[in-house]
């Protein structure tokens, strides 16, 4: 970026925009012609050189017709998050680590008028009234953006993006996120239409994962996707529904939540279903669905262990029915084959650490047993019985 402070940078991007007759629509190409136009006369003024000529350019077009300061990110095939905490506060992540840059917004004004044509695009709405959103990108990446007056140091952004080729469990064995014996385990279990849940921390690759599994499933079967913000990327499977669902209108009416789109799902003649993420009440709609006929389902969670999500499975259930501790764990043992824990590593790694087996009920408890667990970074099986169906 060559030497103008905001200010300036402000001052050309308006002359800019006063060089452009009002009318409707104007291509990419009109844009940036009037913008060499009038870095072209600047530059005769300023002696601005070419190279920063075209590197101010870049930035008013990007401003002008992509997501100002942070397309630059978005094109770097590298960066995998974004995370804007305000308008001055811009890190990303790269090759799992995170670095601040020196980038910036002109304003807060305009961080928030990005956040506008993020979440305008996917028809959703972000105010003081409601000021949590979750939305997508075009290319898939996922969005969340919070605003004042629950966020406190101004509007947050984050942007979790992923790669244009889906990973393969191919690259995932490279990597040592899993072993080859692991995965072509998972592999026979996904065509064998157990159902499987994926769960850990945040960053830890839940998404990812899921696709990867997805992909193992045959292309003959009818599949509906169900997620917040649509971003899985089945794009081998033939029969696939995608829903997604919607937040309430500004009269407070209109809501989709994930509980509504399960049961939909139902009545679709699904063979399997995908829900992305399970969060809340909607998991007793998700262990109902796996136990009437739709074997094969998967879903993730946000938990620290396999034991752990068990447990916050029980607690979501409870936020939406009055069962019997006992009657919601017969359920997850009933409903839930196997599950898979991933961790995201202080150096960036991501493993799966653990595949675990629900067993049954004993004593009132769900019985969990480790098929595949990590031991000194090498996960290796165990010598427990892999009971199969």
């Amino acid at each position: 970026m060559p030497d103008y402070d905001t200010s300036q940078y402000v001052a050309l991007k308006q002359k800019v925009q006063g060089s452009m007759p009002v009318r409707q629509e104007y291509t990419d190409e009109d844009v940036e012609q009037t913008i060499y136009q009038v870095l072209a006369q600047e530059a005769h003024e300023d002696f601005t050189n070419v190279r920063d000529r075209v590197s101010i350019g870049r930035r008013i077009f990007h401003a002008m017709r992509r997501l100002d300061v942070l397309q630059p990110y978005l094109e770097d095939p590298e960066i995998t998050e974004i995370m804007v905490n305000g308008p001055e506060h811009i890190f990303i992540e790269r090759d799992g680590r995170l670095y601040r840059t020196d980038t910036v917004f002109e304003s807060e004004t305009r961080l928030e008028d990005v956040i506008q044509q993020i979440v305008g695009t996917v028809n959703r709405t972000v105010n003081e009234s409601n000021p949590i959103v979750d939305a997508r990108l075009a290319d898939g990446s996922r969005v969340n953006a919070v605003l004042p007056p629950v966020a406190l140091n101004g509007p947050i952004l984050t942007i979790r993006k992923f790669r244009e080729e889906p990973i393969t469990m191919e690259e995932l064995v490279a990597w040592g996120t899993i072993t080859q014996e692991a995965a072509d385990f998972l592999k026979d279990c996904v065509r064998k239409r157990y159902n499987i849940f994926i769960c850990g921390g945040t960053a830890s690759g839940k998404t990812t994962f899921l696709n990867i599994l997805s992909d193992c499933i045959p292309k003959d079967e009818r599949i509906i996707t169900i997620e917040d913000a649509a971003e899985l990327r089945l794009s081998s499977l033939e029969n696939l529904v995608t829903l997604e669902t919607r937040k309430a209108g500004v009269e407070g009416k209109g809501e989709i939540t994930i509980r509504d789109l399960i049961r939909t799902s139902l009545r679709m003649r699904p063979n399997r279903i995908i829900v992305g993420e399970i969060r809340g009440a909607e998991a007793i709609d998700m262990l109902q669905a796996m136990n009437t006929g739709h074997e094969g389902s998967l879903s993730t969670g946000h938990a620290n262990s396999c034991a752990d999500m068990v447990s916050r499975i029980e607690s979501m259930v409870l936020q939406g029915a009055s069962f019997p501790i006992e009657a919601i764990r017969a359920q997850i043992a009933s409903a839930i084959d196997l599950m898979v824990y991933l961790t995201h590593r202080p150096d960036g790694r991501r493993q799966l650490t653990e595949i675990v087996q629900l067993k049954g009920m004993s004593e009132g408890q769900v019985v969990m047993e480790p098929i595949f667990i990590r031991k000194e970074d090498r996960l290796i099986r165990t010598d427990n019985v892999f009971i199969e169906k």
